[in-house]
């Protein structure tokens, strides 16, 4: 099972927003663009870029998500107390 992962995310404050935002996505926009813009964390600067973390480093459903979905593919939106994710796995270890 994977210990490490890197991560992008985009966090929005409301469902609708996340959604909005995965459509863009299906529809090729580009997602540190759309981070740099449109997130509320201060990962926005470094286009959602979270680097490499530890499994257990996160809240549980984020790291749910982090260590379950498909690799490479915008995921979400995943709900915690800071709002929306949306999630794009670029690898684990």
């Amino acid at each position: 099972m994977a210990k490490t992962a890197s991560a992008l995310h985009i966090l929005v404050d409301t469902e609708q927003q996340a959604n909005d935002l995965l459509d863009q996505l299906a529809q090729g926009a580009d997602f540190q663009q759309l981070a740099k813009k449109h997130s509320t964390c201060p990962s926005k600067r470094e286009g959602g870029n979270l680097g490499e973390f530890r499994q257990g480093d996160m809240v549980p459903a984020f790291d749910k998500a982090v260590f379950s979905c498909e690799l490479l593919k915008p995921f979400g939106p995943v709900k915690t107390q800071f709002g929306y994710h949306i999630i794009k796995v670029l690898y684990r270890n």
